[in-house]
């Protein structure tokens, strides 16, 4: 069993000291330079930066998706630098939720069917998740779609998908990379609604990249990233 932090029960993120570089010798490139940093639980939180600031890869490397980093990261105060990728698997699955600018859905399958892949993966019945399918379906206004194709969808329809697809397993963690990037001015302030009232009523913590100052001021908190340096 990974290390067990003693950090506050009100932290459900802490990023200690964390550095990434690509490359070697004169062309390694610092991406991310000793950044620490702590997340509520409950917090609705954005990180925001130019484009190569480091903001998607520290994201990547909070949800798991990179290993390779100098630093120590704790999720709910277990100790994610050096697991191995099955205590990684079950901690992604149980802790985290993550939504992409890109859905990221099976085009030969149903909404309802996309929504429930994360836990037919995970080897769970899918009976069990009846009551928590009808309900998200319900919050994310995805009802009368729910055996509708993505084709059929439009795109905030889609990214709305991702969404009940991220937290059917109620995650205490969500991550989400530019959500909004590739939709209208409408679109976004309805999934940015969405983002807000799962982050209130379900108590799940948010955590987001944008480039949007618009879309971050929702939120509770701005990170702000430069050159790979937290600022501010």
């Amino acid at each position: 069993m990974s290390e067990i932090n003693n950090i506050n029960n009100d932290v459900i993120l802490r990023v200690e000291n964390v550095s990434k570089t690509f490359g070697t010798g004169e062309a390694t490139n610092h991406v991310l330079t000793d950044v620490s940093l702590e997340i509520k639980r409950g917090e609705f939180a954005s990180l925001m930066g130019a484009s190569g600031s480091g903001k998607s890869t520290l994201l990547y490397l909070i949800g798991g998706l990179d290993t390779e980093y100098d630093g120590n990261i704790y999720i709910a105060g277990q100790k994610m630098t050096g697991m191995h990728e099955k205590e990684m698997s079950a901690l992604r699955l149980q802790k985290i939720g993550f939504v992409f600018q890109f859905y990221n859905l099976i085009h030969n399958l149903t909404v309802e069917e996309n929504i429930l892949l994360p836990i037919k993966m995970a080897g769970k019945k899918v009976p069990g998740y009846k009551e928590k399918l009808d309900e998200i379906l319900e919050i994310t206004g995805l009802t009368e779609k729910r055996d509708a194709k993505p084709a059929q969808l439009s795109g905030g329809q889609q990214q709305r998908v991702s969404i009940a697809r991220a937290v059917l397993s109620e995650p205490e963690l969500l991550l989400a990379d530019e959500p909004t990037g590739n939709l209208d001015s409408k679109s976004t302030e309805e999934i940015m609604n969405l983002f807000k009232r799962i982050n209130k009523e379900k108590g799940i913590t948010y955590l987001q990249v944008t480039h949007s100052e618009e879309t971050a001021k929702i939120g509770d908190r701005i990170i702000r990233l430069d050159s790979g340096k937290l600022v501010g």
